[in-house]
């Protein structure tokens, strides 16, 4: 069985075949999918599908590219989402440079905020990271050693990052990037220990090969699933068991 780590299912693109979506995933083999909020709204509706569908988990938290949309009543919201059952994960937050570089002091504030949330919690902080590689790391250095999880979600730095991240106890996600030809994450994710990879789709986004361009869905995560595998010379069965055992281990499901 696989272990989505990071989907967005409640973004307007499964609006009209949710359901559906989740059952072809569970059909696929994929029986645990975390729903990640980027806003209050996205966090609530993720906390609400987890409610209705055992296989479906909840993270909640505002995404940096929204920091400048959130009122400080939505931080507080998003905090009291934290103590609901079905949530096991703080964000997604971090910071991206890539989109908007003049709310870079905002979304660090709001990446501090939320990994003051996960060292008060116990709850893993799920990291955004574009385009601003040593922002993320510099505030991960601030909160190492406080046993303050960290998942640098969707990862695409260097092996020299990647052992650093490691060395900081993070886990590292991989999705459709993995499958790309020309792909960095290949030679990364082949190098690393196997206790802190994890798997991911970030559905509706970054399809893998050979659904490159269209939406993505949890479904798919087979596919990243068959090329890390393939990066890493181990079996799809090692593999899955591995990163399965890694995703309940880092978010607490039992």
């Amino acid at each position: 069985m696989l272990f989505d780590t990071h989907t967005h299912l409640t973004a307007e693109a499964f609006d009209h075949d949710r359901d559906d979506v989740i059952q072809r995933a569970l059909d696929a083999g994929v029986d645990g999918m975390i729903a990640v909020g980027y806003d209050l709204g996205s966090s609530r509706a993720a906390v609400a599908l987890a409610e209705r569908c055992d296989s479906v988990y909840a993270a909640a938290g505002i995404h940096p590219c929204h920091v400048h949309e959130a009122s400080e009543a939505d931080f507080g919201e998003i905090e009291k989402l934290l103590e609901h059952p079905s949530v096991v994960g703080v964000g997604e937050t971090g910071i991206d440079l890539y989109h908007d570089r003049s709310t870079g002091p905002r979304q660090r504030a709001s990446f501090i905020r939320h990994m003051e949330w996960g060292r008060s919690t116990g709850l893993p902080v799920i990291v955004h990271d574009r385009d601003a590689h040593a922002e993320v790391m510099g505030v991960l250095d601030e909160f190492s050693g406080d046993e303050t999880t960290a998942i640098l979600h969707c990862f695409t730095g260097d092996a020299a990052m990647a052992e650093k991240a490691v060395s900081m106890g993070c886990f590292l996600g991989f999705g459709g990037i993995a499958t790309f030809k020309n792909s960095a994450a290949r030679e990364v994710v082949s190098g690393l220990p196997k206790d802190c990879i994890l798997i991911e789709t970030d559905a509706p986004y970054l399809a893998p090969v050979p659904h490159r361009g269209r939406r993505n869905e949890p479904s798919y995560l087979v596919k990243t699933a068959e090329a890390v595998a393939c990066h890493r010379a181990v079996t799809m069965d090692e593999l899955a068991r591995t990163t399965t055992q890694n995703a309940k281990k880092v978010f607490r499901i039992h």
